[in-house]
């Protein structure tokens, strides 16, 4: 690699770490868990190679570019091939496309500044903040995160550097910090399903810190929440986090966010195994509960989509682990028939667990046909999780090869979603 290329990429790491407002030593703890038990050296040790790398005073070995690329929840390729990092790296910072479908503007949100460069943020721009986040939110209906990690983590950055540098009163400074939890949840959310597990874990540490900050239980609950879900989307048990939600939850909760935290732990206990049947059948029951319940003020946006139709896909997908067809299979079936297809990932997901629900009832070709569908709907999507559903579903129904619907199934997998089969969630 020449000093020109170097400087480049140095560059280009630079321009990608301050988007996500990163500190240098930030940015190596996030590789730093990337490389798990790789890593050998020590942290500060790690820093100064973040300092030579930026400045493009060394090259990045093939042992970092993974990680570095994991933890900026980006393609490795895209950081560290010379022909495809552009002069300007900043310009790499817009909304990928998406954005300008949707009528988003494609620079970050800002509110007026005064003489002299102060900016003074009033109750107008953070509804204006708060509007902006909401129909940002949107994209996560119908793309996936790698799509979508780097606008909602550029936005985070954005109104991070805001609550540093703004002037505001304190009745500001708390709803700025909710919207702050809200952007930050949403961030590790895509960099979860985009399969960026370390940047994911440090976006809801700091959408914890923020909800703490300003007093918002509901945020503070969902944030423990999410961290139970990424625990268990890693091979761990989320049981305490979910646990620690509920607890949050207090008269005043909206119904959505109650619902939203009993059903994810109905989930984080379910993946704990048979042995916490009782804690998933509470779980669900007081989601369900909570649906039904009047509302004395509206459900905020961020929880919108929890209704019953997204309670019955939980409650299928808690019995597909558990291995209750009986159960698992009326609940799927009645929840699909009312998705729209053009939530491609989510339905995929779902479809995966209804084909997993009937092969577990020895329903064979039904489970093949479910899964057809669901790598259809899923095979393009720009998300890690429904290639590793497709794959896990299509291991356990290789057995029944010689059935022709399997057969069929099998090589569609092959063809349209290659890889190792990977994580049951």
């Amino acid at each position: 690699m020449t000093p020109a290329e170097r400087t480049r990429i140095g560059a280009r790491l630079k321009a990608e770490r301050e988007a996500r407002g990163l500190s240098q030593r930030g940015l190596a703890e996030l590789i730093a868990e990337a490389l798990g038990d790789q890593f050998t050296t020590d942290l500060a040790t790690l820093v100064d190679y973040v300092k030579r790398w930026e400045r493009g005073r060394a090259g990045v070995g093939p042992r970092y570019q993974g990680a570095i690329a994991e933890a900026l929840g980006m393609s490795q390729r895209g950081l560290f091939d010379p022909a495809s990092v552009e002069d300007d790296p900043v310009q790499r910072r817009s909304f990928l496309g998406a954005a300008a479908v949707v009528g988003l503007a494609v620079t970050p949100w800002n509110p007026g500044d005064l003489p002299g460069g102060a900016r003074v943020i009033g109750a107008d721009d953070v509804e204006q903040l708060q509007r902006r986040t909401a129909r940002l939110r949107r994209l996560d209906d119908v793309l996936g995160g790698a799509d979508t990690y780097r606008v909602y983590s550029a936005e985070f950055a954005a109104t991070r550097g805001l609550v540093r540098t703004a002037t505001y009163n304190e009745t500001t400074e708390r709803k700025l910090l909710g919207v702050l939890a809200e952007q930050a949840q949403q961030a590790g959310w895509a960099a979860l399903d985009a399969g960026q597990m370390a940047a994911a874990r440090a976006h809801y540490r700091d959408s914890m810190t923020a909800a703490s900050e300003a007093g918002h239980t509901s945020l503070m609950g969902n944030a423990l929440a999410l961290m139970s879900y990424h625990r268990v989307t890693a091979g761990q048990r989320g049981t305490e986090e979910a646990d620690a939600a509920c607890r949050v939850v207090d008269p005043g909760t909206p119904p959505a966010v109650r619902a939203l935290l009993y059903e994810r732990a109905a989930w984080a206990h379910a993946m704990a195994g048979p042995s916490h049947v009782r804690q998933v059948q509470e779980n669900l029951g007081a989601a369900t509960q909570a649906l039904t319940a009047a509302a004395d003020a509206p459900d905020p946006d961020w929880a919108r989509w929890v209704d019953d139709v997204e309670l019955q896909i939980m409650t299928g997908r808690c019995w597909a682990i558990l291995r209750r067809p009986d159960r698992a299979v009326p609940a799927l079936e009645w929840a699909l028939a009312r998705y729209d297809d053009a939530h491609a990932r989510d339905k995929c997901l779902y479809m995966t667990w209804l084909a997993e629900a009937h092969l577990e009832a020895r329903a064979i070709d039904r489970a093949a046909q479910t899964l057809s569908k669901a790598t259809t709907l899923g095979a393009d999507v720009a998300s890690a999780r429904p290639g590793r559903r497709i794959r896990a579903v299509a291991a356990r129904l290789h057995p029944h090869a010689a059935t022709a619907a399997v057969a069929e199934v099998l090589e569609k997998v092959k063809r349209m979603c290659p890889g190792p089969a990977a994580s049951p969630v």
